[in-house]
């Protein structure tokens, strides 16, 4: 039995391409002592996947060679360990593969959720992401406006349906004129800018007529440049990601730094979703609160086979998902 692999095969130096991946069969992977056989089920396809092959951030750096690193949800296919047994489903630091194996204490047993792709939006680290973003470091106020990027993405789409759920106005920044409606119409944002528009400042001032409070960014750029000039003094910029800039070798910054946020006395601060991860039963209760209340709508873009998992990435960096993109690779176990 084989077990096929996505490899990079060349680290991309500009926009990523499929000639920067390899697919190969490998031999089946054997649990060693404290480990477990996994069958992989969902893989997350994030803009960070992207940003791994830059270098080394706050995990080590992705080289040529490597198989493509992932997070998973996966079925346990044989373990040799008494923290999990065959069947049990398991979230881990994965790869893009069929199979993989793990040491049992680095991979996470999961409820029974149904379907297990909500594991992997709403109550998985898209969800969390947006939670944490918001709640513990935006602190919105009912009545405050809050701006967000990517509004249309993974994390973008449950930002603005929590804040909606707090009380505040929500105005999004999405790609093309049928997207911003979208993000308006299915939503249920105040507003929804297309960063594609020459006139995006002019637009962006016309939806934030009393200015912005908070700016949840997921682009970084020209983007956020843009959006400091509508901040409200003492309104926080929470820094999230920085998808417009990891497919080139030329980055660019906003040229407006440090000025405005000394003017306006700005914070900006960045994280990541494990930073809070003492909190996540609090985001997962308000989470699973607004869901069944009908508050947010949970929004998932599936991609069928480990094959295209390649495609699904840079379709992903090139904006044409909507909600949180996964690649299936085996169907949900019964």
């Amino acid at each position: 039995m084989k077990n096929r692999q996505v490899l990079i095969s060349e680290l991309p130096t500009e926009a990523l391409t499929l000639e920067h991946y390899t697919m190969q069969d490998a031999e089946m992977p054997v649990p060693g002592e404290g480990e477990v056989l996994l069958r992989t089920i969902l893989m997350s396809i994030d803009a960070a996947n992207r940003a791994w092959m830059k270098g080394a951030t706050y995990r080590a750096a992705v080289n040529a060679g490597d198989v493509m690193p992932t997070y998973s949800l996966c079925e346990v296919i044989e373990s040799n360990s008494p923290r999990l047994t065959k069947g049990d489903v398991v979230a881990a630091e994965s790869v893009w593969a069929d199979y993989t194996t793990c040491n049992a204490r680095q991979v996470q047993k999961l409820p029974d959720v149904r379907p297990l792709s909500n594991l992997m939006s709403v109550y998985g680290i898209p969800g969390k992401t947006a939670f944490h973003g918001l709640v513990n470091v935006g602190r919105p106020v009912a009545g405050e406006t809050v701006l967000v990027s990517a509004a249309a993405g993974s994390v973008g789409v449950y930002v603005g349906q929590i804040a909606k759920a707090l009380g505040c106005r929500v105005v999004g920044i999405a790609g093309g004129p049928e997207k911003c409606e979208w993000v308006v119409e299915t939503l249920g944002f105040d507003a929804c800018v297309d960063y594609r528009d020459p006139n995006m400042f002019k637009q962006l001032r016309a939806a934030c007529p009393d200015g912005v409070d908070i700016y949840f960014d997921n682009v970084g750029g020209q983007v956020l440049e843009t959006a400091l000039f509508v901040m409200n003094e003492k309104g926080r910029v929470v820094c999230c990601g920085a998808i417009s800039q990891y497919d080139t070798a030329a980055p660019t910054g906003p040229r407006n730094l440090p000025g405005l946020v000394v003017v306006k006395r700005l914070r900006m601060e960045g994280f990541i979703v494990m930073d809070f991860a003492d909190q996540d039963a609090v985001a997962l209760r308000a989470l699973r609160t607004w869901v069944e209340a009908g508050q947010i709508i949970v929004l998932e873009d599936i991609v069928e086979g480990l094959e295209n998992a390649p495609a699904a990435l840079i379709g992903l960096l090139a904006g044409d998902n909507k909600g949180k993109r996964m690649v299936r690779v085996a169907p949900d176990p019964e």
